[in-house]
């Protein structure tokens, strides 16, 4: 029974063996593949107690992905090479699923080459392809719910390759001549046009004209601003009558502004809203007492500062992803628009995900539930553009355990050697 045993035993040892180098040489393999997680087998013994002899049980192996552990990141030149640094994972699916209709099943990965296809979605040679939340037209993104993949759709950055970028907000500073407020001046009016774009993309005009109060005696400080919009067929869309503070403290800057037509001043703010023929646009001419805004000084008419948003229709040029996981388009005519946000996905357990070809897993009842979460929130790392992660894989230590694998396999097949020889011996003791 105790040679028998042995022999059982021995036989266990190969195939524990033969299992430990099956991990190995998928590691070693690996060593280069990017994303890789190295695979662990790790020796149970198995005891079996006998009534008054000793029984030698074996040992058993379990191999499991250590999910968990992550290779080093390198720098690419492919700015939607993605790769997480800290914990979680991008969500992806499989191409083959596109067009199918209903949910898309959810994959997750560390790291992933992702490249547009012939319809702009991103995708790896391989088939994944990279899933977000898509943005508002604004470049916000809505409220998704974070335990479901249910709002999550495969990132299209082809039909976002022609886009304008409509003029909401603008600043003026303008110093108005002050001598031109005072008694017997000529009252000419100060005119002012600056560009802004309008919903279409296309170059519209605001006139801003000026014109003096001039007093009978002494000096008004007093100007009337008029906007015109030119989208607008040059019809007025605001009127406000301004005047200067003349103190000692405060000379030159705002003191009051009364709303004639048009969207009513903040003081506070110094903004007020005009509305153009694309919809409101926010004019800020400066606060009461603020002299970055309008002026009153000297004798001379001169914008200070002219700023504003917006920008002609640009092509896109290039797609890249910040540390928060949001998408921007760059456009060649210099704006940026946020069209995408990648969560990070986490889950209790990530060595208990179920391990896919390409270097995907999927969520399982021994990893737990997934939550999604904002890059950088939570327990989860950043997002890392023109990035991939290395194999997980250590070559010089995986060659260590093949040695010390084949030494041990050796020792089990002598095992079998000298118990082979041992009842070569009993079958003798007959003759």
């Amino acid at each position: 029974m105790t040679i028998s045993s042995s022999l059982n035993a021995g036989v266990a040892g190969l195939n524990a063996n033969a299992t430990r180098l099956a991990t190995i040489a998928d590691n070693i393999a690996n060593s280069s593949t990017y994303g890789y997680k190295r695979s662990d087998a790790e020796f149970h013994s198995l005891v079996i107690n006998g009534a008054n002899s000793f029984s030698a049980g074996g040992v058993r192996t379990t191999t499991h992905r250590l999910i968990d552990e992550r290779g080093p990141l390198i720098t690419t030149g492919n700015s939607t090479d993605i790769a997480v640094s800290g914990r979680g994972m991008v969500p992806v699916t499989e191409a083959v699923a596109l067009g199918q209709g209903g949910d898309y099943p959810l994959m997750l990965m560390t790291t992933g080459s992702f490249r547009p296809d012939d319809e702009g979605i991103l995708r790896t040679d391989a088939g994944m392809v990279l899933m977000g939340w898509p943005a508002n037209p604004d470049g916000t993104v809505s409220t998704f719910p974070r335990d479901t993949a249910a709002g999550l759709e495969p990132i299209q950055i082809g039909i976002n390759g022609f886009a304008g970028d409509p003029t909401t907000s603008m600043e003026l500073g303008v110093n108005l001549p002050a001598t031109e407020t005072a008694m017997g001046s000529a009252g000419t009016p100060q005119t002012l046009s600056v560009e802004y774009f309008g919903n279409l993309g296309t170059s519209e005009t605001l006139t801003v004209s000026f014109t003096p109060v001039v007093p009978a005696s002494g000096q008004s400080n007093q100007w009337t601003m008029l906007i015109t919009d030119t989208a607008s067929g040059g019809a007025v869309v605001g009127e406000y009558d301004l005047t200067f503070d003349s103190s000692r403290a405060n000379g030159g800057t705002l003191a009051a502004v009364t709303t004639v037509s048009g969207g009513a001043y903040d003081g506070t703010t110094g903004a007020l809203t005009v509305n153009v023929a694309g919809g409101p646009l926010e004019l800020t001419i400066g606060g009461l007492g603020d002299p970055g805004g309008l002026t009153q000084l000297s004798n001379s008419f001169a914008p200070t500062s002219i700023s504003k948003n917006g920008s002609p229709v640009g092509n896109l040029t290039s797609v890249e992803v910040d540390a928060n996981g949001f998408v921007h388009a760059i456009y060649d005519i210099g704006f940026t628009r946020t069209i995408y946000q990648i969560p990070l996905v986490d889950v209790p357990n990530p060595n208990g995900l179920i391990s896919l070809n390409n270097q995907a897993y999927q969520v399982s009842a021994d990893s737990g539930p997934f939550f999604l979460w904002n890059a950088g929130d939570g327990p989860t790392g950043e997002v890392v553009g023109y990035a991939r992660e290395e194999s997980a894989t250590d070559v010089a230590a995986e060659l260590t355990q093949l040695i010390q694998t084949q030494r041990a396999y050796s020792s089990n097949a002598k095992i079998i050697q000298t118990v082979d020889e041992m009842l070569q011996e009993t079958t003798n003791i007959k003759r």
